[in-house]
């Protein structure tokens, strides 16, 4: 109920069956959309696999008429041959139903605060059979390596995926082709007036900090800001011992605090690790003790730790820089969710298949997203997939019509009885979509 009452007070239904019109043939029983939008509930419900819609078949007092898993099929399959131009749509459709949720959220907006955050980090979602562009990882593992991106809702709420690029298990985490097109669909998902402004922030790993992704940066440069984590070099590293000890300042934690153990640095604009890098970039490095136990690597120093990002950011201090980047961290909390919402496998064979099957993951959590963002309140804004499902989901109730009224009965003594009821009040509050 939480999840269906989202979609239709987002608008999402609508969006999502006027982008697949096209694909809808003339004397069609169940609408795409619809169809999209059921497997999209199915996986936010826990499911991994197309059939998994039986679930939502089986409470047609919910979720209404669902269509059979050959129809199912043939729908993924009709989107996965029209390429580019399916998947085009249903971003499209998501980017108009985000702006107006965040709209609808007001101060727990992830836009609030008066910037937007996001992040791109790649994934490794295994194989265990033989699938198109299935291959030997990194990690000396066999499957793909999708791109993701993430919209960072800060310390307050979770996040929400805006961008899926599908890869080959053995495209190189610094591939900068693919770190541009990511960051154009992350983009082109956010609401107009942040997708051209100062208030954009992208941040990525060491995966980004490539010449030619800091270069596309550096041109967007007035309208784009980043954060991109560093590889430390040869010369990187010689540049860190030349720091004399005066130019360290001790990191700060977010609520204001000294981290402890932990310093940061500016390396100088002269320095040589700098030469070929686009002009007016900073190289901000922090040195920390390793954790007990931590094996120390070759290109750490004096027994600390080192990690190093680049940013175009002038007007702030380096610790506060450094705070900035060192929270892109909340992403690996965002691959988690995903994985537990459908990314634990691409269960297709086909590439274009499973490219549609991102598409119903990202979907999915975006309903995961809104719904605490609309609907929930204090801690559990912060309740990840699985915490959702088992202390709201899966709560037992029933659904009774009397006097042209439904009534939606649950069990007192259910320790959440009052989170899911407060919620649905909150969802029943908003204006219905114009």
């Amino acid at each position: 109920m939480l999840l269906v009452k989202t979609v239709r007070k987002t608008g999402l239904d609508q969006a999502i069956s006027a982008a697949l019109r096209p694909w809808r043939k003339s004397r069609a029983v169940h609408d795409p959309g619809k169809i999209l939008l059921d497997v999209a509930l199915a996986v936010a419900l826990g499911g991994d696999c197309l059939s998994d819609v039986a679930m939502l078949r089986a409470e047609p007092a919910v979720f209404g008429p669902v269509a059979s898993d050959p129809t199912v099929s043939r729908l993924i399959d009709t989107l996965a041959a029209g390429g580019a131009r399916a998947l085009t749509a249903i971003r499209a459709a998501r980017a108009d139903v985000r702006e107006h949720v965040w709209k609808l959220a007001g101060d727990a907006a992830p836009d609030a605060g008066g910037q937007v955050v996001v992040d791109l980090d790649g994934v490794l979602v295994l194989a265990h059979s033989d699938k198109q562009d299935a291959a030997a990882t990194w990690k000396r593992s066999f499957g793909h390596h999708p791109l993701l991106g993430f919209v960072d809702h800060g310390r307050g709420g979770s996040g929400e995926p805006v961008a899926g690029l599908l890869r080959p298990g053995n495209a190189g985490s610094n591939t900068a082709a693919d770190h541009i097109e990511a960051a154009r669909l992350a983009l082109a998902q956010l609401p107009r007036q942040y997708r051209r402004g100062r208030q954009t922030l992208l941040r990525t790993d060491s995966g980004g900090g490539t010449h030619a992704f800091v270069a596309w940066l550096a041109k967007r440069g007035r309208w784009l800001s980043h954060s991109v984590g560093m590889t430390i070099t040869d010369a990187l590293h010689a540049a860190v011992l030349n720091v004399p000890a005066s130019a360290w300042t001790p990191a700060v934690e977010p609520d204001g605090g000294i981290r402890d153990g932990a310093w940061v640095a500016e390396i100088d604009a002269g320095s040589d690790c700098l030469v070929g890098w686009p002009t007016g970039l900073r190289l901000i490095v922090r040195k920390e003790r390793p954790h007990p136990g931590a094996q120390l690597r070759f290109t750490d120093a004096d027994g600390h730790r080192l990690t190093c990002f680049a940013t175009k950011t002038a007007s702030e201090a380096i610790a506060a820089l450094e705070l900035r980047h060192r929270q892109r961290a909340r992403a690996e909390d965002r691959i988690r969710a995903a994985r537990a919402t459908g990314l634990r496998n691409l269960p297709l064979h086909d590439t274009a298949q499973n490219q549609v099957r991102l598409e119903i993951v990202q979907i999915a959590l975006d309903l995961l997203a809104w719904m605490p963002m609309l609907a929930l309140t204090c801690k559990a804004r912060l309740w990840e997939p699985r915490r959702l499902r088992f202390r709201l989901f899966s709560a037992a109730a029933q659904l009774v019509t009397t006097g042209r009224r439904i009534i939606l009965r649950m069990a007192r003594h259910w320790p959440w009885t009052d989170v899911i009821t407060g919620a649905l009040d909150r969802l029943q509050t908003l204006p219905n979509p114009g």
